[in-house]
Order: structure tokens, then sequence, then C-alpha cells
């Protein structure tokens, strides 16, 4: 995504385009990863040294607040943030808590009333497990 296209996106959902809000964004775009805030922060401060810890935290909350970056929960670990605009579910590694994406499918709707009164926005699935990396290394014994 370009410059103009990032700042399109940023105004697009009502946000200003600050130069630390546009550095946050801009990062996010070229990450193949998913970097936690505090990986977003360095990276960011790097480049612009003005943006604080604080600041980029706070844009990171509006950025995944406006539906632009996506936070992925990663239990016992910190968050981590995907800013990739295609659909796609998650694949979390429970030994070395990479997060990896899965190409997106149709994930079938609860039968009706099974949520009760509750709305749904969207749904997305996060699978669990051994990523290939850390699988060969724990064949013969399992994960607790």
């Amino acid at each position: 995504m370009d410059s103009e296209a990032i700042k399109k996106s940023l105004e697009s959902t009502g946000l200003r385009c600050t130069p630390q809000r546009y550095a946050v964004m801009a990062f996010l775009m070229e990450q193949v990863s998913h970097p936690t805030a505090a990986e977003i922060f360095k990276a960011v401060n790097r480049v612009d040294p003005r943006c604080s810890r604080a600041t980029t935290y706070n844009n990171l909350r509006d950025l995944v607040q406006a539906g632009l970056v996506r936070e992925v929960a990663v239990e016992g670990r910190a968050a981590r943030f995907d800013a990739r605009g295609m659909r796609h579910h998650h694949f979390i590694c429970d030994r070395c808590g990479k997060v990896e994406d899965v190409e997106w499918f149709d994930v079938p709707q609860p039968r009706a009333g099974s949520l009760g009164t509750r709305v749904v926005r969207e749904c997305e699935l996060i699978f669990r497990g051994l990523c290939a990396m850390c699988a060969p290394r724990c064949v013969s014994r399992p994960v607790s």
C-alpha cells in the first residue's frame, strides 16, 4: 500500500493522518509477521524518535477500533497486530507463540437461536497447535 492509500484509508475512517499514526500504519503494512506493540514502538521510534510509547499504543488502539488493524490475542503472551487487508484466519503456535496467517474460508453460521439475543459482527478462527518449526521437535511428547 503506497503513502496515498494509507492516508486515504486513515481519513476514510475519520482518523487524522498524523505523522506518528502514518508511521505505525506504514510499518504494519510492510510486515508479514504479526508484531507486538513493543516491537512496533521500537521500529517506529527508530524512524521518528518523537513518537512516544503512549502515542504508539494509543494509535494502535485507534487503528483497531477503526477496523484498519486487527489485534490478535495470544494467551499468556503479548497481543500481536495485523494490518493485512484480506480476510484470513490465524494459527498460533503453542510452543514459540508465532502467529501465522491461514487462508480465509467461510465459517458455518451458528444455528438460529443458539446465541440467544447476541448479534454476530464477524467470525474468525484461531487454530492452535505446533507450527512447522516446532512440530518436528515435539513428535514424541504432547504439549501441555
